[in-house]
């Protein structure tokens, strides 16, 4: 994220003309780049990873095509979706991350995150995996509560919407 930030700083004063030290920021943004390339992606996993050194992958991964980090259909990204599918996907949703109590301090079994899914369904889209895609989109769309909201988490064993929902604003008319 700390990448999006500098490209889309650029990327405003590029378009808008907006004031700002340009080559700078460009710089910034190619170096974290240049640096994740090498370091995120464990050639051995066939994935970019949660962390430089990890092993383990992480469904924040998938933000990195949406956002213009890389190609979807790059071999990279690819592989990474792989890994996603084969360690994060459970009972046809994307859990965020394995969780390690000695490491985060979380349980496991934390339920899957709708937010994660979705992102998955976008990855399959961009590489060209609409069938999947559409299933997926519309499998989750499916989970809307009575009144059309998804909560940022779901269990599909008790089939619940868990965690956090969007709530409208309070003000005073």
């Amino acid at each position: 994220m700390a990448w999006v930030a500098f490209d889309r700083t650029v990327k405003a004063v590029e378009q808008f003309g907006l004031e700002g030290p340009l080559e700078r920021w460009q710089g910034t943004r190619d170096r974290i780049h240049e640096s994740v390339m090498p370091r995120g992606f464990d050639a051995g996993v066939g994935s970019f990873v949660q962390s430089y050194g990890s092993k383990e992958v992480d469904a924040s991964l998938l933000m990195l095509p949406l956002v213009g980090f890389l190609p979807a259909t790059d071999p990279r990204m690819l592989g990474t979706v792989r890994a996603i599918e084969s360690s994060l996907l459970r009972d046809g949703f994307v859990e965020r991350y394995a969780t390690h109590p000695s490491v985060d301090g979380l349980p496991p079994g934390e339920g899957a995150f709708l937010a994660c899914s979705f992102w998955l369904a976008d990855n399959y889209a961009l590489q060209g995996r609409i069938a999947e895609a559409t299933e997926m989109f519309e499998r989750l769309s499916g989970l809307a509560n009575d009144v059309g909201l998804l909560s940022e988490e779901y269990d599909p064993v008790t089939r619940r919407l868990l965690g956090n929902f969007p709530r409208p604003s309070r003000t005073s008319r």
